[in-house]
C-alpha cells in the first residue's frame, strides 16, 4: 500500500464522500438533500444509512419533539444556565447539559431500549417474557426500571399518552408493527401489578417504544435524546445571556451548604 492510500484509508468513512466542489451524504449529493429531506430524515439518514418514509421520519421528530425540555429542575438544563453566567459561550452551555446525560440523568431511553428488545427476543407468551425480562432486569439494575415513574408527574407522563397514540396510529397504517407498543404497555401494567398501585410511563419508555419500533439501537436512542435535550439547554442558556447574571451558582448566595465536617 502506498503512503497516499495509508493517509487516506487512516480514518474510513461510509457517511460522507466529500472532496473539493463535491459533498455526498450515504451516495445523497447533498444539493439533492437540502430542501427535500426533513431534518430527521437526515439523522435518520447519517446515522443508520437509507432514508425513512416520511411517516417513519414524523414519529421519529414527534419523539425529538418531546424530550427537548423539562425545566431548570433538571440537571442538565440548570448546568447549561449556570454555564451561560459564567461567560462561555453557546457551544460550552450546549456541551455543558449534554455532557451531563449519563446513565442516571438522560440514559433511561438507553436503558429502557435495552429492556424492550431483551422483551421481545424471549421464546415465551407476552405476559411471560414481561415478567422474565423485569426480573433479569432488576437483577442486573435494582428494583427502578428505566422508562417507568417520575417524580413529578404522577400517575401520568402527559408526553407518553400523546406519544404512545402516534405510535398506535403508525401501526394501524403500517408503518411499524406496533409490537414494542405491546411490549411498553406490558410492561407497564406489570410493575403497576406488582406495585400495587398505577405507574406512569415516562418520556423515556415512550420515546424508546418509538426507537425500537424504528428499529434503532439502544445507544442511538441516547445519542437521539441527546440531540433532542440539547435544543432545551440552547433555549435555556440563551434566554439566561439575555436575563444576565454572573456566576450563577446552584442555590441563591444567601444559601450556603449544610457544613458536616470537623469543628474549629
Amino acid at each position: 500500500m502506498s503512503d497516499a492510500d495509508t493517509i487516506r484509508q487512516w480514518w474510513r468513512t461510509s457517511i460522507i464522500d466529500m472532496e473539493p466542489g463535491r459533498i455526498a451524504f450515504r451516495g445523497h449529493a447533498v444539493e439533492d438533500l437540502i430542501g427535500n429531506v426533513s431534518f430527521p430524515q437526515m439523522i435518520w439518514l447519517m446515522t443508520r444509512g437509507g432514508l425513512p418514509s416520511a411517516q417513519e421520519a414524523a414519529l421519529l421528530e414527534a419523539a425529538l419533539v418531546a424530550g427537548v425540555d423539562h425545566g431548570p429542575q433538571a440537571p442538565s438544563i440548570a448546568a447549561a444556565r449556570m454555564a451561560a453566567t459564567c461567560g462561555v459561550g453557546l457551544n460550552n452551555v450546549m456541551a455543558t447539559a449534554v455532557n451531563m446525560l449519563g446513565d442516571v440523568h438522560g440514559g433511561a431511553g438507553e436503558q429502557c431500549a435495552e429492556l424492550y428488545y431483551d422483551i421481545a427476543a424471549r421464546d415465551a407468551p407476552l405476559d411471560q417474557a414481561v415478567q422474565e425480562g423485569l426480573a433479569a432486569w432488576r437483577s442486573k439494575y435494582g428494583k427502578i426500571v428505566s422508562g417507568f415513574g417520575h417524580r413529578f408527574h404522577k400517575p401520568v407522563d402527559p408526553r407518553a399518552p400523546r406519544l404512545m397514540a402516534l405510535v398506535r396510529g403508525a401501526a394501524s397504517a403500517g408503518t411499524v408493527s406496533g409490537r414494542f407498543a405491546e411490549i411498553g404497555e406490558a410492561v407497564q401494567q406489570e410493575i403497576g401489578q406488582q406495585r400495587g398501585t398505577p405507574i406512569a410511563m415516562n418520556i423515556d419508555g415512550a420515546t424508546a417504544v418509538i426507537f425500537c419500533e424504528l428499529g434503532f439501537p439502544p445507544p442511538l436512542a441516547r445519542g437521539l435524546f441527546c440531540l433532542s435535550r440539547s435544543v432545551g439547554a440552547l433555549a435555556h442558556g440563551w434566554e439566561q445571556m439575555q436575563q444576565g447574571g454572573r456566576n450563577k451558582g446552584p442555590m441563591p448566595p444567601a444559601f450556603l451548604p449544610h457544613y458536616e465536617g470537623d469543628p474549629e
